[in-house]
């Protein structure tokens, strides 16, 4: 017993490190709109840094619709965001250059910020501490205010950190990369398998092509093109990577769900399956991965759907895990309230997936448990109450901290994969009163969790899928007292101890 006091001793230093590589890059959600009104309007900052949600109010020059791109530095600092009109910088004033986003007719509509879900997509320049690429593109096939509309080029802005004093600096903005018919939105992007370039990919309207970009330190190569799956028109939607890069799905409005498996080295998409899926009379409809790559779900006005994706068919997995429960968001100003229905979907730092609630609410849904296949995974309705009304909006986040996928023969010599980076796990919150988030570095292979009570007992055990970051832990049945978790992978073992009170 002596020589496990020691041991748990010696891990009360693990409970409390915070050294996680490029921890803070994607932890800032921003939202809400008419800030000269006051409150209800205003800002709703949503910061993840801390393992557990922090919600604060504020009121910004930058209004948000759908369009929301933002990205930080390691320790969690907003660099700059952008509604789709312009960027601002981390003062929240207009960066330098950073006006004049998306020139034309839709622009000039929407400079309170683009209804296009993730119209824009914020990636770090490949082997450059300080330039930043932003993809975006815009509604150029606009006649009115309506988010299913064209795109006729997919535009690159380049942001280089060291301007302007170290607040930033926009260096070319609006080059076009491809001038065609494109659906608007569903800027998606994942790491290549050499664990330091990326890929990012669009679909030209009214055909089943995919263009595909290749962002390397020197050069951007492509377009890239692919015709697999069905003829998609314009539409709304939104189009994920799996977190692992292994999956590709794209949900739209009167289409229905597609899903591909993806090669990281080549860019292929294969296996092509297709999913109709009901209209519920809405646009605002939605969709995202658990961070353990094996669920699916689809926000779809009414329902939310998930679909196992490690099934051997699913389609026929697809299960309703939740139905509208009536509720009304109800703010100043609005007594009788608006319907929380189910719209666009990402999943959060904290492991969570957030699925909003409709234009001019105050409220979010949570699915608290995402890789749990079946109810409970747990469809938490209106869980989130925000500071301010917003308008759907979800910033538009790729996996950062996937690496190198070793079983590809592209991995590049000295690229450094996340798994060797930091070796440190821990949990939020601590203390704990059984329900936690486990969050560690990503790693490519996968693990076991265990947990050991102070006796040495094994009491809980689970699956870590490779390249997760986070794990949802219920151990609210155990007994108070003082439990270590263990994360094994291989040879590997990290450890940390719990407090259950």
């Amino acid at each position: 017993m002596s020589s496990k006091r020691i041991y748990i001793a010696g891990l009360m230093l693990l409970a409390f490190c915070e050294a996680f590589a490029q921890q803070g890059i994607s932890n800032n959600w921003l939202m809400g709109y008419q800030s000269a009104a006051g409150y209800p309007g205003g800002q709703t900052l949503i910061n993840f840094y801390n393992g557990t949600p922090a919600l604060s109010y504020d009121s910004l020059e930058m209004d948000f619709r759908h369009t929301h791109g933002n990205i930080s530095d390691v320790s969690g600092n907003m660099l700059f965001y952008t509604n789709g009109y312009y960027i601002a910088d981390a003062t929240n004033d207009t960066m330098q250059n950073g006006s004049g986003l998306n020139p034309g007719a839709y622009a000039n509509f929407a400079s309170d910020g683009f209804a296009i879900p993730q119209g824009a997509l914020i990636i770090p320049k490949p082997n450059s501490g300080n330039l930043y690429y932003l993809f975006h593109n815009s509604a150029d096939g606009y006649s009115q205010p309506i988010p299913n509309s064209i795109s006729y080029n997919f535009y690159l802005t380049t942001i280089d950190m060291n301007g302007n004093g170290g607040l930033g600096a926009v260096t070319s903005k609006n080059i076009s990369l491809l001038t065609d018919s494109m659906n608007v939105g569903k800027i998606a992007a994942t790491r290549h398998a050499n664990g330091r370039d990326w890929w990012v990919m669009i679909h030209r309207v009214n055909t089943n092509k995919f263009y595909k970009f290749l962002v390397t330190p020197t050069v951007i190569l492509g377009p890239y093109s692919q015709n697999i799956g069905v003829v998609r028109g314009d539409d709304a939607g939104q189009a994920w990577f799996s977190p692992d890069g292994k999956k590709y799905a794209y949900y739209y409005v009167n289409g229905g769900l597609d899903i591909f498996d993806f090669d990281r080295c080549t860019a292929t998409l294969s296996n092509a399956v297709h999913v109709n899926m009901p209209f519920e009379n809405g646009y605002n409809v939605g969709m995202a991965i658990s961070p353990g790559s094996n669920a699916l779900y689809v926000s779809n006005t009414y329902h939310v759907y998930q679909f196992d994706l490690t099934a051997s068919n699913i389609p026929a997995s697809q299960l309703i895990v939740a139905t509208y429960d009536s509720f009304m968001s109800v703010f100043p100003g609005f007594p009788s309230g608006f319907a929380t229905l189910f719209g666009l979907s990402a999943l959060a730092p904290d492991g969570k997936i957030y699925i909003t609630t409709g234009n001019g609410t105050m409220h979010m849904h949570t699915i608290d448990n995402p890789d749990v296949i079946g109810l409970g995974c747990n469809v938490n309705q209106h869980s989130v109450q925000l500071q301010s009304v917003y308008f759907n909006t979800l910033p538009n986040h790729p996996n950062y901290f996937l690496g190198c996928d070793t079983s590809c023969t592209t991995c590049l010599v000295g690229v450094t994969e996340n798994e060797n980076e930091n070796r440190h796990i821990r949990a939020m919150p601590n203390p704990t009163t059984g329900n936690f988030t486990l969050q560690f570095n990503v790693q490519s292979v996968s693990g076991e969790l265990e947990i050991f009570d102070v006796m040495g007992n094994m009491v809980y055990k689970e699956y870590i899928a490779p390249w997760s970051q986070y794990k949802r832990i219920d151990i609210s049945k155990l007994a108070n007292g003082i439990y270590l978790c263990k994360i094994l992978r291989g040879d590997n073992v990290e450890t940390l101890k719990i407090i259950k009170e």
